[in-house]
Order: C-alpha cells, then sequence, then structure tokens
C-alpha cells in the first residue's frame, strides 16, 4: 500500500481543553488510484491533507496515527526526511495558486528551485524540463509561463503551472485541495480531464481534497465523507453516490 492512515486525529488547544478538528480517521490510498475526501467548509479535509505531509501549523497537535508511506511511519521522520519526501514523493496541489505563488518571483525560477533542489539538472536542463512540464499540462506557450509572474497569468493557467510544479519531480503521490474550486465549468472539466491523464500516463497517486461530490464522479475511484472531522461514509465511489447511506452525503450530493 502506498499510503495508509491509521486513527489520525489533529487537535487545537484550549482554555476548556483540546478541539479536535480530525477524529479517529483511517483510509488507504494504492498505487495509481484517486481517493477523494469529500466534505463541506471545516469537516477537516485539509487538514488531513496536510497532516500527511507534516505541514500543519505549529499550533495544531497532531495525535493518533501512524501514517504510513510505503510501510514507514512518516511522524517517525526528521525534518531533513521530510523535506527529501516533499516534493520528490509526496506533492501538494494548493486551493489558491495565486496565495500559493510567491508574488515576487517568476513561475519559471519557483519551479527551478524544485527541481535545484532535488536534482543535479544543470540550469539549462531545469529550464527545458519545466517547458516540459507545462507542455505536459497543456500549457501551450511555456516560455512566457516561465517568464510570467503569477499576477500575470488567467487562473486557469495558474492552476495547469501550480500542477505542473506538483509534478515536477514525478512523485508517487499527489495531494490536490480543492483543484477546481476557482474554476468556471469548462476550466473544471479540463482540469478533470488533465488529472486523469496524469494518473495514467504518470502512474500518479491523487488524493484529492473537494466538496464537489460533481468533481467526485468524473473523477474518483474510492471516496470518503467526512463531517465534524470524523469519516460518516466510505467506499467505491460509484457505490457511494449511487446509494449513499447517510443524510450527510445526500446532502452534499443535492448541493450537486
Amino acid at each position: 500500500m502506498l499510503l495508509r492512515i491509521k486513527n489520525l486525529s489533529v487537535s487545537v488547544p484550549g482554555p476548556a481543553g483540546e478541539t479536535f478538528l480530525v477524529s479517529d480517521v483511517s483510509f488507504d490510498v494504492a498505487e495509481q488510484s484517486i481517493v477523494a475526501l469529500v466534505g463541506g467548509s471545516g469537516s477537516g479535509k485539509t487538514t488531513t491533507g496536510l497532516a500527511v505531509l507534516r505541514l500543519l501549523p505549529p499550533e495544531l497537535q497532531l495525535r493518533g496515527g501512524p501514517i504510513l508511506w510505503e510501510g514507514h511511519n512518516v511522524l517517525q521522520f526528521s525534518q531533513e526526511r521530510m523535506r527529501a519526501l516533499r516534493g520528490k514523493d509526496m506533492a501538494m496541489v494548493f486551493q489558491e495558486p495565486l496565495n500559493a505563488f510567491n508574488p515576487v518571483f517568476k513561475i519559471g525560477r519557483q519551479i527551478d528551485e524544485v527541481l535545484k533542489y532535488h536534482t543535479p539538472l544543470t540550469a539549462p536542463q531545469r529550464r527545458d524540463k519545466t517547458f516540459e512540464w507545462f507542455k505536459t499540462v497543456g500549457l501551450g506557450d511555456p516560455r512566457r509561463v516561465y517568464e510570467s509572474y503569477p499576477h500575470q497569468l488567467s487562473g486557469g493557467m495558474r492552476q495547469r503551472a501550480m500542477i505542473a510544479q506538483a509534478i515536477a519531480l514525478h512523485p508517487k503521490l499527489v495531494i490536490a485541495d480543492e483543484p477546481t474550486s476557482s474554476l468556471d465549468v469548462t476550466l473544471q472539466a479540463r482540469i478533470i480531464e488533465l488529472f486523469q491523464k496524469l494518473r495514467d500516463e504518470l502512474k500518479l497517486s491523487i488524493l484529492l481534497i473537494t466538496h464537489d461530490l460533481g468533481v467526485v464522479k468524473h473523477l474518483s475511484d474510492e471516496v470518503i465523507v467526512l463531517s465534524g472531522g470524523k469519516i460518516v461514509e466510505a467506499g467505491k465511489t460509484k457505490t457511494v453516490l449511487s446509494e449513499p447511506r447517510q443524510d450527510y452525503t445526500r446532502q452534499l450530493l443535492a448541493a450537486v
């Protein structure tokens, strides 16, 4: 199993004691599979994704576990080992690329840094490789994108550039946090098609974080429904969406 999470909990301390944002969550992500974490705002899905990469804010406490990556517990990894794992084996597509990219640096430089840190490629080789990834994600003018600042690109182009950054080192797992939420319907469909293409061509696994069961229906193999930080329903996507057992899942379906 590529990723296995067992009894994960995340809490925030307060004057009245701990408040749990995620409580006793367990699930697996197999190789070359797409697993969706679904729920409304505050359901704990993004917190779970950040916990996998150990990118939680310092005020949050990670409880439970383990989080097993290819059988090894990442909660026991040193910070140096985690930095090597991020990007190279696991990567994340953040919810809003305009905020995730550094606004004062060009897109090309930000992707170049990923390749510079993790590979022995020379500067011209890194530039060529970045152009290749831009073409892979459907950016038709890679030189223009490379030389642009984030604000100079459209929302769809920024999203594709962020996906290119995430897959630059050919990771085994990509965690995609609401990758279509800020896009119109046409662009959403193109991003869904892109993720399907990347899964098939690059043999990726994807942990998809979303509130939109319409996206889940077209993209994921399995779905895990979260509410209040707890799993309320899980299973094969086709089964869960066609025969939901919980009222909360039915409400999410009704909102599509």
